[in-house]
């Protein structure tokens, strides 16, 4: 595996990627190859241990993978979203906690590189080293204005990849012209509670952690709709724009995985107790492969044009909130599809699908635990249908 140079991160540093589509999709997919091997040999370990294996941890960083959402002043890719799945794709399919545990980190590090001053991202890319990020979209607890700075109080969960963070962004409620701040805080300040005991996405780490009284300086607190300090038009498209994509792919991108086992399953294995006959040769089967097959590679299309037309509609500015909307309903169906998809093949399976290390199995766990992400709730069916009906004013999405 090529290791990213040292000493590359941070500002003024090259990006790990061209800034075109194509060339960014290449250079980044040939980095998921250089760490296949690594994540292959670590899976075991990270499902396990309920995080990230170490070695794991150290390729991403090496290969610069989790910079992928990160600013390119920085040392970043800033993919374009339809690129970023396709990245997250291509790592979800050899180990689904290893692409949550990527994005996570890249997504909430790209968004805070993007917004803090020059003094925090000093700080944060001391002595070169990727600043790998862990957080939350939901705020809670509550900052206290004091001399200097804030002191925060609180407790939040699902932390995904907290476990390897050097950084948390910390969403949080207090009082002032600014009802919501992101403080960035070092992890020595954070007490993190081995509490991730889960029915799926074991590895991904996603503990629960707390702050007490812990004083964050002016300069590592970031105001809710203060503008970007640097970076494109990826930080611009808010929250549920942000990460809509991650949500699209990962699940997809699971069912691809149980579906590709069962192609490959059904054709050797036979079931029943007297018949000479194989999984495949039954016409059902041979549906299920086929209208699978097309509905994820519709499903696919769908979500690349309405990314397209989301980023196209923030050029010069916010983007446009019903895209946003819609861009989140289809998240939601493309979460609900590949759990179709998946149950279908854990069906046809048959009792080799109910073992502990079965892709059946776990692809079917992962994908219900994903599922009760708020991104993907049954409101971002009824906020998009309200709009067809004129019900929402779509300046009142969020």
């Amino acid at each position: 595996m090529t290791s990213h140079p040292p000493g590359t991160f941070g500002p003024g540093a090259p990006p790990i990627a061209p800034a075109d589509r194509d060339g960014a999709r290449d250079v980044l997919l040939d980095k998921v190859e250089s760490v296949r091997s690594v994540l292959e040999e670590t899976a075991a370990e990270t499902e396990n241990s309920r995080t990230l294996a170490p070695r794991a941890v150290e390729a991403f960083r090496e290969s610069g993978l989790f910079g992928f959402k990160v600013p390119r002043e920085v040392g970043g890719a800033e993919a374009d979203p339809v690129v970023q799945m396709d990245l997250i794709e291509a790592v979800t399919l050899i180990d689904p906690a290893a692409a949550w545990s990527m994005l996570i980190c890249s997504a909430v590090t790209g968004a805070a590189t993007a917004r803090v001053g020059d003094e925090a991202l000093a700080e944060m890319y001391e002595g070169g080293r990727f600043p790998c990020m862990a957080g939350t979209l939901r705020p809670d607890g509550r900052a206290t204005k004091v001399d200097g700075g804030y002191r925060i109080s609180g407790s939040w969960a699902w932390g995904s990849g907290i476990h390897h963070a050097d950084w948390v962004s910390v969403l949080t409620f207090t009082e002032g012209p600014s009802p919501v701040i992101s403080a960035v805080v070092p992890i020595a300040d954070i007490e993190v509670h081995d509490n991730w005991h889960v029915m799926g996405m074991k590895g991904t780490g996603s503990s629960d952690y707390t702050l007490d009284h812990v004083l964050v300086p002016d300069h590592r607190i970031v105001g809710f709709g203060e503008p970007q300090q640097r970076g494109g038009l990826i930080y611009r498209l808010g929250a549920p724009g942000y990460v809509v994509n991650e949500h699209m792919i990962f699940a997809l991108a699971l069912a691809k995985r149980a579906l590709h086992q069962l192609r490959e399953y059904a054709v050797a294995k036979k079931r029943g107790y007297l018949s000479g006959t194989t999984i495949a040769d039954r016409p059902s089967v041979q549906r299920l492969v086929s209208e699978g097959e097309l509905r994820l590679q519709a499903f696919r299309l769908l979500c690349d044009d309405v990314l397209d037309r989301m980023v196209a509609s923030a050029a010069d500015g916010p983007p446009d909130a019903g895209i946003v909307a819609e861009s989140r309903a289809i998240s939601t169906l493309c979460t609900d599809e590949a759990l179709s998809i998946t149950s279908g093949a854990f069906r046809h399976a048959g009792g080799q699908a109910v073992y502990l290390d079965s892709v059946f199995e776990r692809c079917l766990r992962d994908l219900y635990t994903v599922q009760s992400h708020f991104v993907v709730h049954d409101s971002s069916y009824e906020q998009h249908g309200q709009m067809l009906m004129g019900l929402l004013d779509q300046s009142n999405m969020a």
